[in-house]
């Protein structure tokens, strides 16, 4: 799976009101950009056997609704990955040491998304719950972000 193909399969993918019936904050198109930079990120992450974390409650929610459209998700997740995108949350089973922490997780992402996103493009996903009004915002701290991304350039 090349970033291309993931980029062009997930901004071919229709989202149906089914997808936000537990996901109502608001606006609606930020939580659906933030989904797209999500599934986008989880190309990276499939392509080197990661698993990242999930930095907003809302796009999660978004998620579970895209998941539980089975035969789309299924059928994205051909199209984009090559394979099955599973989900993996906490409290589901006994822990995979091999996972990480949560901590480490949400590191990956911003990795992850370092080499999905296009050039100038901003991520929505570290602040997007308190962007929505989440009660009890997930999210990534931005100066965790930065130093994430300085490290990047500079082994880089």
């Amino acid at each position: 799976m090349d970033r291309e193909t993931v980029a062009a399969a997930v901004a071919a993918l229709e989202l149906p009101e089914a997808v936000f019936k537990t996901c109502p904050w608001q606006p609606r198109e930020l939580v659906e950009t933030g989904l797209r930079q999500w599934l986008r990120c989880c190309g990276a992450a499939l392509r080197d056997d990661q698993i990242i974390g999930m930095p907003s409650h809302a796009v999660d929610e978004a998620w579970h609704g895209l998941i539980l459209c089975t035969q789309r998700y299924a059928r994205f997740c051909t199209d984009a990955y090559g394979r099955f995108l599973h989900h993996h949350p906490e409290g589901a089973g006994p822990p995979n040491p091999a996972h990480g922490t949560m901590a480490q997780q949400l590191g990956r992402t911003v990795v992850a998304w370092s080499m999905m996103r296009e050039p100038g493009e901003e991520c929505v996903l570290w602040d997007l719950d308190r962007g929505v009004g989440v009660e009890n915002p997930w999210g990534i701290d931005a100066t965790r972000v930065e130093a994430i991304e300085a490290e990047l350039l500079r082994t880089a």
